[in-house]
């Protein structure tokens, strides 16, 4: 279905019945990373499974923010008359997490984040700038190309190579200007203030994610009072898609706790 969520056209899936859980995708995702989740979870949860402003099926914002996003989640819960919900993140889509559980603390049961990142490194800003510019002159291809190359895991590459082409079909799918949009957000985020975030957290990370390196998500880990970390061996970035199994039982084990 099709929600319009502070002036912009979003398309949300809903799966299930039970206490709302909503799924939040980083840059070049879109619903259909959750799809390992989803089959694991729907008999338990009601899942709320975005496409983000400026990803896949929604429409673009050509002001988008981590803080927009946040407050399009927290409108979209609003639309569904959902008062609190789990939150679920996977890289960017984490950001935008720890932001809704900073600016509405009471809504947010727990965070789940994947490949999580506080916020993009200084010197990563520019490269994710020129990736916006990239995107804009030529298009999706290369950037699909080289992210389902570096991206995921040698282990992944070899051993379920269905993993790296479902990773470049997502992004090759990307409208240029939306991911661009995106990216720009990106670089621009902040992190939040995660001294005020006290929902349980359970952070899971792959021991080959070059982009939540497992130093980096320990680091992250350390300023959030209740927090749990899993780092995954031979895994990626693209944790939901590398490693399903692990990361469903992982989550199961955190939410039976």
């Amino acid at each position: 279905m099709f929600q319009e969520i502070n002036g912009k056209k979003m398309a949300v899936d809903v799966f299930g019945e039970g206490e709302p859980m909503l799924l939040v995708h980083g840059l070049g995702g879109s619903s259909n990373l959750w799809r390992p989740l989803i089959n694991e979870f729907s008999g338990q949860f009601k899942l709320i499974v975005p496409d983000l402003p400026c990803a896949a099926r929604s429409s673009n914002d050509p002001n988008l923010s981590i803080s927009s996003l946040a407050t399009d989640m927290l409108a979209l819960l609003d639309s569904l008359d959902i008062g609190q919900a789990h939150l679920v993140g996977h890289s960017m889509g984490t950001i935008v997490c720890q932001h809704m559980a900073v600016m509405a603390p009471l809504r947010i049961t727990d965070l789940v984040l994947l490949g999580p990142v506080g916020q993009v490194p200084e010197s990563a800003r520019g490269p994710i700038k020129d990736r916006a510019a990239l995107a804009r002159e030529h298009g999706m291809e290369s950037i699909a190309d080289a992210t389902a190359t570096t991206a995921l895991s040698a282990d992944t590459k070899q051993s379920n190579s269905n993993a790296q082409g479902f990773v470049r079909e997502m992004i090759i799918r990307q409208d240029p200007e939306g991911y661009a949009l995106s990216c720009i957000a990106l670089s621009e985020s902040k992190q939040a203030n995660l001294d005020s975030v006290t929902c349980p957290c359970l952070l899971i990370t792959g021991d080959e994610d070059v982009v939540a390196p497992p130093r980096n998500v320990e680091l992250l880990s350390g300023q959030i009072a209740k927090s749990e970390l899993h780092i995954l061996d031979k895994c990626g970035h693209w944790t939901p898609t590398e490693r399903p199994k692990e990361v469903n039982a992982l989550m199961n084990a955190f939410y039976s706790a």
